[in-house]
């Protein structure tokens, strides 16, 4: 059997870890005489899921890795292209959520304690980062807030996602940086929503707890695979992809859109804090 082309030539393999081992699955697939909906089936895993590994859109998955091993019988071969191909500028327990950002429709996050990292400005992102690594060095931080910046672009462009952001008031009163970069990133969130397909929603304290107040969840749904959940910690973080969990999860989120004050409502109530933050910094 002659294996079919389910895409055009491939991205360079040499421009990076990623894109070489997406060219060598693409490579050893073909030479097996397989399409990518076959190697899928024998992967327990879709084509599409395929194609996105050898187009260097997903970041390559250890397990996977380990299964084309033994549908190629290439020992090892690519679960050390794997091993490359995963060093990533983010820390490892968010990097495969960062890579599913790039590909998501939407995203809804809940964060309790902090401004979600897509909002955050420059100056917020450092200030946190200086709180959050109190050991690492200038360009540590540089490149933990570059990171975080870059980020950002999945709101912009004609293919930008929409975001809803559910944010803890509590979130929003803790003075990351001091009240001038307070002031900034609020009134940062009030041009973002007011630009960009950006949606976001205040708990307010006067609501009561809620069952994410132990940490940050994100929600992500895409064109052509099932939606994801990622929950973070201090320190941890971790992606789920069974439908049953991911579902409590949304019913969870919807519970929390629930209590939220409404749009306008809450950007009354960020507008507010703004000019709190402003009084602040001019005594200061």
């Amino acid at each position: 059997m002659t294996a079919q082309h389910d895409q055009n030539a491939g991205p360079d393999p040499y421009t990076s870890p990623k894109t070489f081992y997406g060219s060598e699955l693409r490579r050893l697939r073909e030479a097996a005489g397989m399409s990518q909906t076959e190697l899928g089936e024998r992967c327990f895993c879709s084509g599409t899921y395929i194609g996105q590994f050898e187009a260097a859109v997903r970041r390559p998955q250890p397990d996977l890795s380990r299964m084309f091993d033994e549908v190629f019988g290439t020992g090892r071969h690519m679960q050390r292209l794997c091993e490359l191909a995963r060093k990533s500028k983010y820390a490892d327990y968010f990097a495969d959520a960062a890579e599913l950002e790039k590909l998501a429709l939407t995203i809804s996050e809940y964060t309790p304690m902090l401004v979600p990292g897509l909002l955050q400005t420059e100056a917020y992102a450092r200030a946190l980062a200086r709180t959050t690594m109190p050991f690492a060095t200038d360009e540590e931080i540089d490149r933990n807030v570059a990171a975080r910046i870059e980020r950002q672009k999945i709101l912009q462009g004609p293919t930008a996602l929409l975001l809803w952001e559910i944010i803890h008031e509590a979130a929003l009163m803790v003075p990351v940086g001091g009240p001038q970069v307070m002031r900034e990133q609020l009134e940062h969130i009030l041009q973002v929503v007011e630009k960009l397909q950006v949606v976001v929603q205040v708990h307010p304290l006067e609501a009561g707890p809620h069952i994410f107040m132990n940490g940050l969840v994100s929600l992500m749904t895409f064109h052509d695979a099932p939606p994801v959940a990622y929950v973070e910690a201090p320190y941890t973080g971790q992606l789920l992809d069974e439908s049953p969990v991911v579902g409590r999860y949304q019913s969870a989120y919807d519970l929390a859109r629930a209590v939220a004050l409404p749009l306008e409502a809450s950007l009354d109530r960020i507008a507010s804090m703004a000019e709190d933050f402003a009084k602040h910094e001019h005594h200061t």
